[in-house]
């Protein structure tokens, strides 16, 4: 019975003096583990440095085409401005062009239109006197043929 009651008192203190399966392993399981570990950690590495270096050799083609099209798109094919400079005698044309409405509008609409870009351009708020009279002499010259 004593070695019953010794044997039941060893079993309820063996899971205190119990060896943790970790250290079981020799130094060299843990070295390679660590090496493993390396390895890995490395590779990792590697693959993003090459992935980056093939992203940056990818991206100069693709940035020059993506600036030689933003260069196309901004070309005068889709500008609404009028390129060139005044006609030595302004033609309806030109006219209705500076002040953007139709070489057939009315006068009503040719005096708003005026109004709104004198607004814009007059010489007392820092526009171009030049310009102001391009202006002006376009809504007389359109103004003068107009019907109503």
């Amino acid at each position: 019975m004593e070695g019953a009651a010794a044997s039941s008192e060893g079993l309820r203190y063996a899971e205190y003096t119990r060896v943790p399966t970790g250290a079981g392993k020799g130094q060299a399981e843990l070295d390679r583990g660590l090496a493993r570990t390396m390895i890995a950690v490395g590779l990792g590495v590697a693959t993003v440095a090459f992935a980056g270096r093939y992203a940056f050799h990818l991206w100069k083609p693709l940035e020059q085409a993506m600036t030689e099209t933003a260069k196309r798109i901004l070309t005068s094919s889709l500008s609404s401005y009028y390129k060139g400079g005044f006609e030595q005698k302004m033609s309806r044309q030109e006219a209705s062009l500076i002040l953007g409405v139709s070489p057939s509008a009315g006068k009503a609409k040719i005096r708003t239109a005026h109004r709104r870009i004198m607004i814009l351009n007059h010489p007392d708020k820092g526009g171009s006197p030049y310009l102001a009279t391009k202006i002006n002499e376009a809504k007389d010259l359109l103004e003068s043929s107009a019907k109503n």
